[in-house]
């Protein structure tokens, strides 16, 4: 892997993680912008070590290492990130999405330390419909406390 690989994986996770952020930012909630790039970043700069880590140790004969575990010990973290953000308030479950979230931006830094560019833009794009066109539709539905909020 060369430094230019490796700064475009860190690069498309941090945007991934910034654009999808910016959803939770304009909606005033506190894991916005910074958090999701940071998360999106750490999470491809594990997945970059770890294969570089597998690469180097497989070439000095060690072949026993995994760089699969990494995506476990990640998925783990981020779920306790992803859980702090989850508040009950008076019966009413809070920032839900906004976890959901988090874990995208996990995913899609991930695929990129990965090098799954494709990946990211399919995953990011869907991600976006899902924060936007969705959002929409929802407000739509007849019955839907969405609607009423309006």
């Amino acid at each position: 892997m060369t430094e230019l690989d490796v700064f475009l994986r860190l690069g498309l996770a941090t945007v991934a993680g910034l654009v999808l952020g910016l959803d939770r930012e304009l909606r005033g909630i506190s894991a916005g912008i910074r958090t999701h790039g940071l998360v999106g970043l750490s999470s491809a700069v594990i997945t970059v070590s770890a294969l570089q880590l597998y690469e180097i140790l497989s070439l000095g004969g060690v072949h026993d290492v995994d760089p699969l575990r990494v995506i476990q010990g990640l998925a783990q973290a981020v779920g306790f990130v992803a859980a702090g953000a989850i508040f009950v308030s008076r019966g009413d479950v809070h920032n839900l999405t906004s976890a959901a979230n988090i874990w995208l931006a996990a995913a899609l830094g991930i695929a990129s330390g990965a090098g799954q560019f494709w990946l990211v833009g399919i995953g990011a794009l869907y991600g976006i419909v899902i924060l936007t066109v969705v959002r929409l539709a929802e407000r739509r539905i007849p019955g839907s406390d969405k609607a009423e909020r309006d």
